[in-house]
């Protein structure tokens, strides 16, 4: 962490930033770095619960950046994200992206196809009700993780 504050203090980096840190690495983090921090990446979606991290990251006033906010693809025939975006006349990339934003978090979603990347976009003219927030939060599993961070740091890929 002091690394990274005397990069920005020599002005090779704008902002800090932590990505798949848990909330101890993330406190530990904050502690030590002696510029602020403003961001913490990791994986989110609605078959994952980061709701106790997305409180640590609020906690120290942070970004959240959701990667996979897609789950990869799992999410596309998911029966009740399709039964809330029928309902909004959207897609189910389109409800998961608004879930997040709702939530405050930044998704950052990956797709090669113009016309789908043009669609990610298109959350900003439509709201999720409580309930819909509700039905997609239930959705969460306990093996809901995609990727493999530990096996990213260790070399590895999943």
């Amino acid at each position: 962490m002091p690394a990274l504050a005397d990069a920005k203090r020599r002005g090779l980096a704008r902002h800090i930033g932590v990505a798949n840190f848990n909330i101890a690495l993330l406190d530990a983090a904050v502690r030590l770095c002696p510029e602020p921090l403003v961001a913490l990446q990791a994986e989110y979606h609605p078959y994952l619960d980061q709701s106790k991290l997305l409180a640590a990251v609020r906690r120290h006033k942070l970004v959240f950046i959701a990667y996979c906010p897609l789950g990869r693809g799992r999410l596309f025939g998911d029966p009740v994200l399709a039964q809330i975006a029928g309902e909004h006349g959207r897609t189910v990339a389109q409800v998961a992206l608004r879930w997040l934003l709702q939530q405050n978090v930044a998704p950052i979603p990956f797709s090669s196809k113009p016309q789908r990347i043009a669609e990610n976009l298109m959350v900003f003219d439509f709201a999720l009700s409580a309930d819909d927030i509700a039905r997609i939060a239930a959705l969460k599993r306990a093996n809901g993780r995609i990727a493999n961070p530990v096996g990213r740091v260790l070399g590895g890929w999943d």
